[in-house]
């Protein structure tokens, strides 16, 4: 089955019992039991849910995985990833992250006994470097957020075979569509599916996917334990949204190109990172192991703070907004909102500037959209 038949058809089935379309919400927090020790494994919906487990299963089989675990948020994912460690082990994570990982890993985690070391995993020597004898995870996302730095999957998974470490990769920005982590060997893959897999700003949820029966029965376990999973009506909504991925991710692609060829010829644009572009530093390699780029633009204006913010604060149709992957165009400034509490020392020794400005591409008419980056950037 091709992937555009699949995001459609993988596990969405007509309801057995009455021949609907669509998947039933089963908006229940518990199942009546006919007698004492009955299994017909649902007992209470922290637990399972038809709903969800149609989902997860749905989800992962875009990835190409046999397991899909699913959490209230792409937080609460990876928190639950990281249950599968114990106090004193070592995580080697990509220095360039969602700050709400960062915070999660150097603000929260390591209250609880786990060292992490922050590495450019662009670059494998420093990432092999960094391992010690306690070290138990290597989690990277590709590209990151923001900078869009590209991990070499191949790479790194043969670091961490040889090490035998989990390699966890945050692959919210690619998307199955364009990159399917679990191929290059990498025992575990989470998605935001807050963001592209739904796609309309319309809940929040995340997902974590493996070919590992043991990870997913430790982390299933975690799900159950700890509760943070999402509602039947949120599964519900992200099997409407998850229909038309494949359609909307090449439109996000498409328009990224032409708007990241027009900001990079941009008189007042003094840098501008795509993956689809050669200039790139990881372009080859973003080009093998993907077969698209995304719709994610980071770049800084000539001027400095005041050009992005001004920037940021001109834009008419695009909006600025925490969040991305959604169909309308986002702009978004780092260091005050997703990056808000990433030390500002630690931001600028990684490249992440007061300046930088991140763009979440639409779906709209590219036209529309580089005119209104046109006529904000007149007003810089």
């Amino acid at each position: 089955m091709k992937f555009d038949t699949k995001v459609i058809h993988a596990a969405i089935k007509p309801d057995t019992d009455t021949g609907s379309i669509v998947t039933p919400i089963h908006q229940t927090a518990t199942y009546v039991m006919e007698k004492v020790g009955q299994d017909k494994g649902y007992d209470y919906t922290r637990s399972a849910n038809p709903t969800r487990e149609i989902m997860e299963d749905h989800l992962a089989a875009l990835d190409n995985g046999k397991y899909g675990i699913a959490f209230s948020s792409g937080m609460a994912a990876i928190d639950s990833c990281l249950k599968l460690l114990k106090s004193g082990d070592h995580v080697i994570c990509s220095d360039d992250v969602y700050g709400g990982t960062y915070r999660l890993f150097d603000q929260l985690l390591v209250n609880y006994g786990i060292r992490f070391s922050f590495i450019d995993t662009s670059f494998p020597d420093q990432v092999e470097k960094a391992i010690t004898s306690d070290t138990r995870m290597i989690w990277a996302e590709t590209p990151t957020n923001p900078l869009l730095k590209i991990t070499d999957l191949n790479a790194i998974s043969l670091i961490a075979k040889k090490n035998n470490l989990i390699f966890a990769v945050d692959s919210t920005f690619s998307t199955p569509v364009f990159l399917r982590p679990l191929e290059f060997d990498v025992d575990l893959v989470m998605h935001s599916t807050t963001k592209y897999i739904t796609g309309h700003s319309q809940l929040i949820g995340g997902i974590v996917i493996t070919n590992r029966k043991d990870l997913a029965n430790k982390l299933r376990f975690a799900q159950k334990t700890i509760g943070a999973v999402p509602s039947p009506i949120d599964c519900w909504l992200t099997l409407l949204g998850v229909k038309t991925l494949d359609v909307r991710m090449k439109k996000h692609e498409e328009n990224a190109i032409k708007i990241a060829e027009f900001l990079d010829s941009h008189p007042k644009v003094s840098t501008l990172t795509y993956p689809g572009l050669p200039s790139h530093p990881m372009y080859d390699v973003a080009k093998e192991q993907m077969s698209g780029f995304s719709g994610m633009i980071s770049l800084e204006l000539k001027g400095g703070i005041p050009a992005g913010e001004k920037f940021l604060n001109s834009v008419k149709l695009a909006l600025l907004a925490e969040s991305l992957g959604s169909v309308e165009t986002m702009v978004l400034h780092p260091a005050s909102m997703t990056h808000g509490d990433v030390p500002k020392e630690y931001r600028l020794t990684h490249g992440l500037s007061d300046g930088l400005v991140r763009i979440s591409v639409g779906i709209e008419n590219v036209d529309d959209i580089i005119n209104d980056f046109k006529q904000a950037l007149d007003k810089v």
